[in-house]
């Protein structure tokens, strides 16, 4: 992998520390004696010069702290917030060792609060550097600069479960050039836009020909002599390789770690992935953002409602039976997009366009009306779904709910998107919608459901917003 604008800048980042510690206590000496922030009367002017020695002495201890916390290891997946943490401890035990030799040089003329003054714009600086680069490195790697080809090594349950997570996180920087598996089944089958290579034969012939830069093996345990033939044969091409253990199906959130004198001792916690205060919160979640926008609602509901009606015979609303958690069936609320019979002549669409008939999508769909197009477009023929949500049959996030005869075509694996409620937004229709593979769409749906988090929620619905406004992939 060739190196990149952001690695490069990454290697650099603790001289850029150093430098953005001296400008900030120079902006800091500035505020105090220049502008008089906190100057009593009759006090000494202190060049800045005088500084020199204990914001030298502040600048080494930060980097050591921070080299001691990892601060400067590249780690995927570490989020701005805990890198924050790691400065402001850094900053703190800088300031202790910068306030601990004034009092043993007794200088003349020492200012306190510009050493606090300092140390704030310090974390305050060197956090907002981080974010920069943050948003730099993303914007690069959604590009196609400094990602990481993956090959992965076994198609199961857990080699699923680390599709799902590299799809559901493009930023992170790996794309999946495909994946082998002795199973023709798996092997031979293509995930989505995700190529299936054919079995462990082909292996060699892909790292010699340096087809990916990183092979990720998801074999189960019991397979571990082929497991450590594979990683040898990384390392005599000088290919990194990663072994993902199969503990719990990769859900790392539901194990505990203890450390009995360097034994790792493992354990399975009881607690499910959606707790009921889990349920609780997301219930609320709904109910305050719906009660909020419930007048703007109101007034959209009118006048979509005007509009089918003056465009087209046949009623407003159009219901449609679903499944939704567990299986369970209930009837979802629409407003209608189509002519009155688009239910009769969809499975003769499918017939004659070869659609794939567990989520069937035409981009130019002769059944939908002038204004079905607009409300498509913009998604708010969806807009009724509210009433399932208030219902409690759905939620504003979560997997589309399926109708029954599209569950009877899924693959086993594909039965988890029913283990929560459906909804009205989710990750996959925020990150493509339409222009998703629908192998792609299940895996974004079992990693939302993995690892739900109050944040991930916020999220989406935060991303929906433009998605659409945009009417990106809708159709």
């Amino acid at each position: 992998m060739k190196r990149n604008p952001a690695q490069i800048l990454w290697q650099a980042m603790p001289l850029i520390d150093v430098l953005l510690i001296v400008a900030m206590f120079r902006a800091a000496h500035w505020l105090r004696y220049d502008i008089g922030v906190g100057r009593a009367v009759g006090e000494f002017y202190a060049p800045f010069q005088s500084y020199w020695l204990y914001v030298g002495v502040f600048a080494f201890w930060f980097l050591f702290t921070a080299s001691l916390n990892n601060l400067y290891r590249q780690e995927r997946g570490r989020t701005w917030l805990a890198e924050s943490v790691k400065i402001i401890n850094s900053a703190t035990n800088a300031a202790l060792v910068f306030m601990a030799l004034s009092f043993a040089l007794q200088p003349l003329v020492f200012s306190r609060l510009m050493l606090i003054i300092g140390t704030a714009l310090v974390v305050a600086g060197l956090v907002v550097a981080r974010v920069v680069f943050r948003v730099v490195r993303q914007q690069l790697r959604l590009r196609g600069i400094g990602v990481e080809r993956v090959l992965l090594v076994g198609a199961g349950e857990v080699g699923r479960a680390v599709l799902s997570s590299i799809i559901a996180r493009p930023a992170l920087g790996y794309v999946p050039i495909g994946y082998l598996d002795d199973d023709p089944d798996r092997g031979g089958v293509d995930m989505g836009r995700v190529r299936g290579l054919g079995g462990m034969e082909n292996l060699s012939p892909l790292l010699d020909q340096h087809a990916c830069d990183l092979v990720i093996v998801a074999l189960p345990w019991d397979a571990r002599q082929r497991i450590m033939e594979i990683v040898s044969r990384c390392e005599q091409r000088g290919i990194a390789s990663r072994v993902v253990p199969d503990i719990f199906q990769l859900n790392m959130s539901q194990v505990q770690i203890e450390n009995l004198e360097g034994i790792p001792l493992l354990g399975l916690k009881s607690e499910p992935r959606m707790t009921p205060t889990k349920h609780l919160i997301k219930r609320a979640l709904d109910l305050i953002i719906i009660t909020l926008a419930s007048p703007f609602i109101l007034l959209l509901t009118g006048l979509v409602a005007l509009a089918i009606k003056l465009d087209s015979p046949g009623p407003v609303f159009y219901r449609q039976k679903r499944l939704g958690k567990d299986g369970h069936e209930f009837y979802v609320y629409k407003f209608r997009s189509m002519v009155v019979d688009a239910d009769q002549k969809r499975n003769e669409l499918i017939r004659e366009t070869g659609a794939d008939p567990r989520r069937p999508k035409w981009r130019n769909d002769p059944r939908i009306t002038r204004v079905g197009r607009f409300l498509r477009r913009t998604s708010m023929d969806e807009l009724p779904n509210l009433i399932n949500v208030l219902r409690g049959e759905m939620s504003l996030v979560g997997p589309r709910p399926p109708m029954p005869e599209e569950v009877k075509l899924y693959e086993p694996w594909m039965h988890q998107r029913l283990n929560t409620q459906p909804g009205l937004t989710c990750l996959w229709q925020v990150s493509g919608r339409s222009n998703i593979p629908f192998e792609e769409q299940v895996l974004l749906d079992i990693y939302y459901i993995e690892n739900w988090s109050l944040g991930l929620e916020l999220q989406i619905l935060l991303r929906t917003i433009p998605q659409v406004l945009l009417g990106t992939g809708a159709y």
